[in-house]
């Protein structure tokens, strides 16, 4: 599930800055980290499986201070789903010894209805 993962950290600088977005795209699921907020104090992570807490530690120890500030899931294109056709039965007149009896068997989309194996 990607996740949008936001982390105020204040630093001294644009190194301290640059250091931070090192850190955040080296951890693993990571897809894109940018810096965001007025002052450009905030980074925002979005990736699938990474942990914020871990990321918040990581700030805190090598950047200065970090604050998690919200983790969201974020929405994914959901892929519209053909319909299947219905199925379409085949009936087939049996003549026996007295009245004749009518079959229905259904045939089913990935199946050829000429073939009388399957």
């Amino acid at each position: 599930m990607k996740q949008k993962i936001v982390i105020k950290v204040t630093g001294n600088g644009p190194k301290s800055r640059t250091k931070a977005l090192r850190i955040a795209v080296g951890l693993s699921g990571v897809e894109s980290a940018r810096l965001g907020g007025e002052d450009k104090s905030q980074i925002e992570v979005v990736g699938d499986g990474v942990d914020a807490v871990q990321l918040t530690n990581l700030l805190r120890k090598k950047v200065g201070y970090a604050e998690l500030a919200s983790v969201e899931a974020v929405g994914e294109k959901k892929e519209e789903k053909k319909e299947e056709p219905a199925v379409q039965p085949v009936v087939w007149p049996v003549f026996g010894g007295g009245m004749p009896q009518t079959y229905i068997y259904p045939i089913h989309p990935h199946q050829d209805p000429s073939c009388s194996i399957m």
